[in-house]
């Protein structure tokens, strides 16, 4: 009896054993190109991750610490943290300069987005047209953008003639006055809105408008590569199919163009708020500068005005990137 049920437990296990010998051996799958090209950007980012962790935050949390204490130099040179609560934050508020300062630069930092946006993109939908000499107007625009950085923009600032043209003060020549720094007066808008009933606001915001031109142009070039690499991105064919359907380009401009460069508005967007926020020519950041070298607690008192300058513009930037995400088209590639 023992060989029987031996054997037949034996017999019994015989055919799970074979199928389990039959079964291949498992290969692994080559790992797919998404995650190839994932692993491509973090090698590209790394050296800013590396760069954040090791050099920013310390630095950002000093800062963050430097602005709730007092700094008291000591006889040997060194210096001692007083805690003082919110404190640099009440002086920081109650700088009637820095109030007002903040009030404008926000004010115009509203006003700048949407015109470096726009006119980006106008310029990118322009340079995107088959033309002689496409390449050679794209460079014109981008020069702008290199003289703007490094070495080139630290002479622009000591650059007389450039300070005399940007200069608001007026130049008095005889019993005339002419003031460099516009290339329209309110005069001449009041003028030409005389005959339409519209109000003394649309006259100031238009003003400035026109004036700020040359500064739109030079704070553009960026965002306009960004706008032209979106356009050059949409498939013809979808153009050709609104033609074929009765669309003109105006339709096709709102219905197509548009939506498909949402998420280009979007970074875009993004991109121009920074850019105002660390611009050499940020009115705010220039009166927390000044406000540093000031004695009896300037420093720790420029520290506190940067960071509430630095909620405000985040909360705007979570603001924008909140209304715009909203509305977003994005294009599915699977």
């Amino acid at each position: 009896m023992n060989y029987s049920s031996s054997y037949s437990t034996r017999s019994s296990n015989a055919p799970s054993r074979v199928v389990r010998e039959a079964q291949p051996k498992r290969i692994s799958k080559p790992k797919s190109l998404d995650r190839k090209k994932a692993r491509s950007g973090w090698i590209f980012v790394l050296p800013f991750i590396i760069g954040l962790l090791l050099i920013y935050l310390p630095v950002i949390f000093d800062s963050l610490k430097y602005s709730f204490n007092e700094i008291k130099i000591g006889r040997t040179g060194g210096f001692d943290l007083n805690f003082v609560g919110l404190s640099n934050y009440e002086k920081a508020l109650s700088d009637e300069v820095f109030k007002a300062t903040l009030t404008g630069g926000i004010r115009q930092l509203i006003l700048d987005i949407p015109m470096i946006v726009i006119f980006s993109l106008f310029i990118a939908v322009l340079l995107n047209q088959k033309m002689i000499g496409r390449t050679a107007f794209r460079a014109i625009f981008f020069i702008p953008v290199i003289l703007a950085t490094g070495l080139i923009s630290d002479i622009d600032l000591g650059n007389t003639l450039l300070n005399y043209m940007g200069d608001n003060s007026s130049i008095n020549t005889g019993d005339t006055a002419n003031v460099t720094s516009e290339i329209v007066s309110a005069a001449d808008i009041t003028w030409l809105f005389q005959s339409m009933a519209v109000g003394t606001e649309i006259v100031s915001v238009v003003l400035g408008f026109v004036n700020s031109i040359f500064n739109i142009i030079n704070r553009s070039g960026v965002q306009m590569l960004i706008f032209l690499a979106g356009l050059q991105s949409i498939s013809p064919a979808i153009y050709e199919s609104c033609s074929i359907d009765g669309a003109s380009e105006w339709e096709a401009f709102w219905k197509i163009t548009i939506p498909m460069l949402g998420p280009m508005i979007l970074v875009n967007t993004i991109y121009t708020i920074i850019d105002s926020f660390t611009s050499s020519s940020n009115t705010v950041m220039s009166y927390i500068a000044s406000v540093y070298t000031q004695p009896g607690g300037g420093n720790v008192v420029s520290t506190a005005m940067s960071w509430i300058y630095f909620l405000m513009v985040a909360g705007l930037t979570a603001v924008v990137a909140a209304v715009i995400s909203a509305s977003i088209f994005y294009q599915n590639r699977d």
